[in-house]
């Protein structure tokens, strides 16, 4: 059997780029260990925000985070208020400067993560499978994808055995790198 990577991985310099933009000789672990806290603070206190990716550059003492997000204004708050309260918090929780930047995601359709997000809700709140999964394959190809697959697993409508769905539309290529 062949060896697996990861999609994401393959197609970094290609297509996609880092999610972090930084480089560093010694304190590497300090600065990736920081960039994944500052990552699960900001996915679980704008979690209803539709937060696609963190990308996180740092320069010196300062570190900017982009924060691409479906429904920006959640982020942003009355004013600019919002943004100014998750840069204090990141600022006591890293010790350095930190700038915040929020970029809308136009078509959140076309996200993976959060469509993969959404159909995570739907199950959560009981809906059925197979439901939600055509629902979300539906919306995704009208919003102009070329293709999707979506694989669902578990306890599945809480059978007693874990199983595994998938359904998929369109065109997957797996190995075209400029397939995205």
């Amino acid at each position: 059997m062949g060896q697996k990577i990861h999609p994401k991985g393959l197609r970094v310099g290609i297509i996609r780029d880092w999610d972090s933009k930084w480089y560093a000789e010694q304190n590497y672990a300090d600065f990736l260990l920081e960039d994944h806290e500052i990552r699960q603070y900001l996915k679980e206190k704008l979690f209803n925000a539709g937060i696609d990716h963190i990308v996180i550059e740092r320069a010196g003492n300062v570190i900017r985070t982009f924060i691409h997000a479906a429904k920006p204004g959640m982020v942003i708050g009355r004013g600019g208020s919002g943004v100014e309260d998750l840069r204090k918090a990141l600022e006591n929780l890293t010790g350095k400067q930190v700038y915040v930047n929020v970029i809308e995601i136009r078509v959140p359709e076309l996200s993976a993560q959060l469509v993969a997000e959404n159909i995570a809700a739907q199950l959560e709140r009981r809906t059925h499978h197979r439901r939600a999964m055509r629902q979300a394959m539906m919306r995704t190809m009208r919003a102009g994808a070329k293709g999707i697959r979506i694989n669902v697993a578990g306890r599945l409508n809480g059978a007693e055995i874990a199983r595994s769905e998938w359904t998929r539309e369109g065109t997957i290529p797996l190995h075209t790198l400029r397939a995205d």
